[in-house]
């Protein structure tokens, strides 16, 4: 076992305490940045009982407020997704699709990290209420890719939502998530040459994303 994780702590959503966020302090490296603390979001992304808990909670934010047709999944979020197209329907959010419900699509991941939908799938995007769920904004990298997606396929982003989040805010679009830095005492994200870890001379633990990490 590596000695970062001996470091676990969990931290409960004050909304849900079924939602747990399970973090480990090191020196991290992620595709945008280096990172105080990785934030492993499997359990909540795969077990039912907390997949739906997030949903719930995220999905409050857009009840009988939001029209939404298409749930865009990134970063392995699906089942959330599907729990929060539920919530959504069942507290009547309406859909400019003709059956009525809303779709929950994710990406292909093409070369060079390009986001692409193949022709059978982009009329769930274009003309589309769209709503864009990723599972972490660290610096927004992700959020600011995926959202120039959705306008080259032509859909309309009605919302962002988060996991977790450290910006409460990408570009003009409000980041709704359950948990931010300010939960996770001493979360830090730096660009490399900033990072105060490397100009320790501290070696990197792992490099991660949200799926998971891998050790060096």
């Amino acid at each position: 076992m590596a000695a970062f994780e001996e470091t676990m702590v969990k931290y409960p959503s004050k909304l849900d305490p079924n939602v747990v966020l399970k973090v480990y302090e090191g020196h991290f490296a992620t595709v945008h940045s280096h990172i105080t603390k990785y934030i492993d979001f499997s359990t909540i992304k795969a077990r039912r009982s907390e997949a739906m808990a997030a949903a719930n909670i995220l999905g409050d934010k857009y009840v009988n407020t939001t029209i939404v047709d298409t749930i865009l999944c990134m970063e392995g979020t699906e089942v959330i997704g599907a729990y929060l197209a539920d919530k959504l329907t069942r507290n009547g959010i309406m859909s400019m699709n003709a059956h009525k419900t809303i779709y929950v699509v994710s990406p292909e991941i093409g070369t060079g990290n390009q986001i692409v939908f193949r022709d059978n799938n982009e009329f769930m995007i274009r003309g589309k209420n769209v709503l864009l769920l990723v599972a972490s904004a660290s610096t927004g990298g992700t959020i600011f890719q995926s959202a120039e997606c959705i306008e080259y396929y032509g859909g309309n982003i009605v919302g962002i939502s988060a996991i977790f989040s450290a910006t409460p805010k990408v570009g003009k679009h409000e980041v709704n998530s359950i948990f931010t830095d300010k939960d996770v005492p001493g979360y830090g994200s730096y660009k490399m040459k900033e990072c105060p870890q490397c100009q320790n001379k501290k070696k990197l633990d792992a490099i991660v994303n949200a799926f998971g990490y891998s050790k060096i």
